[in-house]
Order: C-alpha cells, then structure tokens, then sequence
C-alpha cells in the first residue's frame, strides 16, 4: 500500500474530551473518528488493527473447537420477557418497536438470543456438549461514556455460550475458553491478571474476570502478595477478624439490659467514637438500602408477605425493597455484593424521606431493634456483641445490644467491601489494591437461561433434560484500546507486530531518483515476502513523516535518502536507536525481525 493513496490524517494534538493515553493516540492518529457522544468509528489504518485482533481471537477460538456464528444485533423483546431480563437489565438496554408496536432489544448481550437459536435444534445428549461464539456489534445506554472506545455506548464484543450436559462438561467448556483467553492475550503483548468477579445482570455462579493493570482503571483489583488470590473489588472476600472491644480484647456477651442514650449532633462513626469514647468496633452501623428487582423469597417477612410481585419467564421478584443492612462500625457495604445476595438488578442507600419511613429515623440514629423492614447482617457483625448502635429515635443511640437477643436478622452474608491491608482468606497474606480494565470475563451460567426458555434435550434414558450453560466475552474495542495504553511512549504508540496496521513503512527522504528506486524495491521485496508494508510515498517534508511513524506506532521504519545510499537507516520502533544497512539487505532484515517478533508473541 502506498500513503498517497491511502488515509492518513494525523493531529498533533488531541480532542479536549481525550483524557487517556489510548483515546488521545487512537484519535491523533487518525485511527478513529467520533459520530456522537459514546459513537466512533474506525477509519482505515484503525480498522486494520481492529480485524488483526478479531483475526487472533477468531483462530484461538476455532484451534479450541468453537464454532462461530452471526445472530441479529436487533433481538424480539419477548426473548428477554422469556428470560425475565426485561425489566432487571436496567436503563443501559435500548428497547425500540418496530412499526407493529413490538417490543425490540438492541443487544447488549446474547444470552436470549443464543438460547433461543439454540432451543430450535437441540434434542439429543448426543449433540453435546458444544461451544458458540459470535464477534458481533453490541449497545448499552451508558449513562457517562467515556475514554474512547474503553467504553463507548455502541462496541464490538466476541461473546461465547457452551450448551452442556452437566457440570463436569460445563467445567471442561470453562476451562477451553479460559486457556484460550491466555492464548489471546499472550498474542496481542498483553500480560492480563485472572480475577474472581461478580457476575452481575448475567447471572450465574463460578465467575472469573481478566484484567490488566491501568491507572485509569474502571476496575479495583484486590491482591495477595504471597499467593494467587486475586479479585474485583466487587466479588473480593477477606479473612474473618474476631471483633475487639474497647480492651483490644474479643467482645463477650452481656446480661445488661439495652440503655438508651440521648446523643444529640451525633450522627457518625467519628461523632460515636468521640461522645462514647469507643472503638469503631464495637459500633453496629445500620443503613437503609433500597433494592431492586429483589428475586429471593421474602413472603415469610412481616414487611413483604403480601407484597405484589412482577414474573418474566420464569423469574418472580419485587419491583421494589427495603433492607436494613447492619455492619461493623469501621467497615462499608458493598452494594454490588448486597445485589447479587438478594438476587437483584441493584442496590442503592435509600434517600431522607425512605430512611425516616422505613427506620423511624433519620440518618445516624437507625438502628435494628423494632425495624419494621428485613435485617441483613454482614458476617462481621455474627460476633459481635455488647454492641453501640442507632435507637431508631432521634437524638438517641443504645448501649448492650446483643444480636440474636434484642433483634433477629432475616439473612446474614457477606456484604462488606474489602480494603487494602485486609487479610487473604486462603493465606493471611496482606491485600493490596491496583486499578484495572477488564478485557474478558467468562461465567458458569448453569441453567438460569435454559430453565427459563424451557430448553430441554432427550438423556440417553428418553428423560428430557435441561442443559446447563457458560458464558464468555472479550471486548473487541476495549483490548485495542488496552493494547495501545500498555504500549505507547511520549512519540505515540508502539505496537505489537501482531496488530501493527503495517509491519514496515518506508520512508524515502524524497520520492525521486535514487532513493525512488531503493524504495520501491525495498517496498517491492517485503510485499513479496508477505510482511504488511506501507510506503509513503507523500510529498510531506521527512519530519513530518517521521513524526507520523512514531505516532502510528509502526514497529520498523527505513529510512531511504541521499545522504546515506547505498546504505538505508532501520529504526525499530521499541529501541532509541537506528542502525545503517546496506539497502539490498533492508527487507531481509526487516523480514526476519517481524517474523521473530511474531513468534516471541504467538509461541
């Protein structure tokens, strides 16, 4: 390919709205252009990056045995009412009609549409197990998109779904994908770190996330220094602390009788700490939280026992909750763990007026005895006793309360957020945190979608059977994005030789005379050893091109002027300095460098 009949539009600086090293260079250098607010769009040099990542994706995929197909990006609403997803998937799903008045999904994600494709076919044990994939367009509504295509509101998506027969088949589906990631990753330069994750609006139960380390990170890594645990932030679990009282010593049961105390202008930890002279955990912190799309059964509960509830497909839940969540004074609830217990879409702190009319008090004075609304307890309080805790009156807390004798949880779990200097659960190892991108996330789904699609096949009894299911993504645009932001200096990026746009780019100094002719057999002998090369051939003045080559990223450049012939400068993109070769020896050179390049990264 030769630049003067090629695309190339290079900025020197970068749109305001470009605060990440990846959204600047993708933009500077012409790789995308923006449509709309969360909207991009690849241009040539980009989208040739772009199909060289789905190229690598889709090889690992099929040398693993799946099978790739392309459902519609535009999905009949009646599959996420089957699901019971209508409703719980949230704002972020655009939900059109065609001109029938039916309801449409822009999909977000493919779990409906894989298990309904599927259910049409599927009626022997002897079709599985077998794995699907698709690398396809998916749209979320995000409310604040930002940082490029790190998270846009339309994006590419290889998703995946194994179809199993039982658990030992899903493990084995689980683990093809998940050594297929590496594969991948490896692939692409990227050194990605395996994280135990929640599973969210998906659903499902083993859960794993792999991530990469970045300073602008949408994602918080809680690690362990002394062994592999690893985990998001949302899904990190910690070794469980014996509560202490104000002695250093393990709280021990009292016999005293609950005392109120007038506690006016206090209503935090700090003010407890200071008015009663305590340690934070000795504190039973009580807050409201407001849930929704609540799944578990709540019709034992005084509050919720006739509670109207909402069935999509087969999944009943209440649009609507109230929770009064009871935690250890020096701790914080994790509201995406308190979620996924309950079974719902979300959780949120309930707002001043709710507080008052669930607690019968406001902010700071709540408390769990007499509370009219379900008591969760998160695991650090189970031991705790002779505790400080909110009256439910204002103006007042109580002293020697014990759990168990003055109020009776409906559940206890754990719902705390883990912090750094945290003990590991599996060693004792002191957490650390890092921020990080999530590039793929895979799932053991089991039968949430088949059970409630009624997907079933024939055991080798005749006995119809639900199968069980997996569920593995990678974002397409996301890794392009992570792969420039591990790989870029203060010149632009420096690509991998694997999703370079082009290997090699030739630069004669002038395109005429000598260095024409050096340049087009340079150019000439790479083509013909099958490296990506681009020649560019423009009338620009050589700093311009220069400062274009580093600025795309492109891992080898030549160099052809007068003032060096019959000898070329090679520069490598990842090394500071060039090196003169005899220009009959250019190509060569380059050839055997991409091609080792290329092995180092897909051995």
């Amino acid at each position: 390919m030769k630049a003067s009949k090629y695309i190339i539009s290079t900025l020197r600086e970068a749109p305001n709205d470009a605060v990440i090293s990846s959204h600047q260079l993708m933009m500077r250098s012409g790789m995308l252009r923006k449509l709309g607010n969360g909207l991009y769009s690849y241009m040539p040099l980009g989208f040739r990056s772009f199909q060289k990542l789905n190229t690598i994706i889709r090889e690992e995929l099929d040398a693993a045995g799946l099978m790739e197909m392309k459902p519609t990006v535009i999905q009949p609403g009646e599959l996420w009412k089957e699901s019971g997803r209508w409703d719980k998937m949230g704002e972020e799903m655009l939900k059109p009609q065609n001109r029938q008045g039916q309801d449409m999904v822009v999909s977000p994600t493919a779990e409906e549409a894989f298990t309904a494709l599927v259910r049409e076919g599927l009626s022997s044990y002897k079709q599985l197990p077998f794995t699907l994939y698709q690398i396809n367009t998916k749209y979320r509504d995000e409310i604040r998109p930002r940082y490029g295509v790190m998270r846009g509101r339309e994006f590419t998506m290889m998703d995946a779904y194994s179809f199993d027969k039982d658990q030992t088949d899903l493990d084995a589906s689980y683990d093809n994908v998940a050594d297929a990631y590496r594969r991948i990753f490896k692939r692409l330069g990227l050194n990605t770190i395996s994280v135990k994750a929640d599973t969210g609006a998906m659903g499902g139960s083993g859960s794993e996330e792999f991530m990469i380390e970045s300073e602008v990170g949408d994602d918080t890594l809680i690690l362990c220094p002394n062994c592999s645990y690893a985990a998001n932030v949302e899904k990190a679990a910690c070794k469980k602390e014996v509560p202490l009282n104000n002695e250093g010593k393990p709280q021990e049961k009292t016999d005293f009788a609950i005392e109120e105390v007038a506690t006016p202008n206090v209503f935090s930890i700090e003010d407890m700490e200071q008015f009663f002279n305590a340690k934070p955990t000795t504190f039973l912190k009580a807050l409201i939280y407001k849930v929704y799309n609540c799944a578990i059964d709540l019709s034992k509960t005084e509050a919720y026992k006739n509670a109207e509830t909402v069935t999509e497909g087969k999944q009943t839940y209440i649009p609507e909750t109230f929770f009064c969540v009871l935690i250890r004074g020096d701790l914080d609830v994790n509201e995406t763990k308190l979620a996924a217990v309950l079974k719902a879409s979300g959780a949120e702190l309930a707002n001043d007026e709710d507080v008052l009319k669930y607690s019968g008090a406001p902010h700071g004075f709540v408390g769990p005895v007499g509370i009219k609304i379900p008591v969760i307890m998160d695991e650090s309080t189970v031991e705790m006793h002779d505790c400080i805790a909110g009256s439910g009156k204002e103006g007042y807390h109580i002293k020697h309360v014990e759990p168990g004798r003055d109020f009776t949880a409906f559940m206890t779990a754990d719902v705390r957020t883990v912090k750094p200097g945290d003990l590991c659960p599996d060693c004792g190892g002191t957490f650390y945190m890092k921020k990080g991108n999530e590039l793929g996330h895979i799932f053991k789904l089991g039968d949430k979608y088949t059970k409630s699609m009624n997907v079933t096949y024939l055991d080798d009894s005749g006995k119809p059977v639900t199968p069980i299911m997996g569920c593995y993504g990678i974002g397409v645009d996301r890794t392009l994005a992570s792969i420039i932001e591990s790989h870029h200096d203060e010149n632009g990026i420096i690509w991998p030789m694997t999703v370079a746009p082009f290997q090699v780019v030739v630069v004669p100094v002038k395109y005429e005379g000598a260095m024409k002719e050096k340049s087009d057999m340079i150019y000439d002998q790479l083509k013909k050893a099958g490296v990506d090369v681009l020649l560019d051939d423009r009338n620009e003045r050589p700093g311009v091109k220069f400062k274009d080559a580093d600025l795309l990223g492109f891992p080898i450049r030549i160099v052809v002027g007068d003032k060096n012939l019959p000898n070329v400068e090679v520069k490598f993109r990842s090394e500071p300095d060039a090196v003169l070769v005899p220009a009959e020896d250019a190509a060569k050179k380059a050839e055997e460098f991409v091609k080792s390049e290329l092995a180092k990264l897909n051995a």
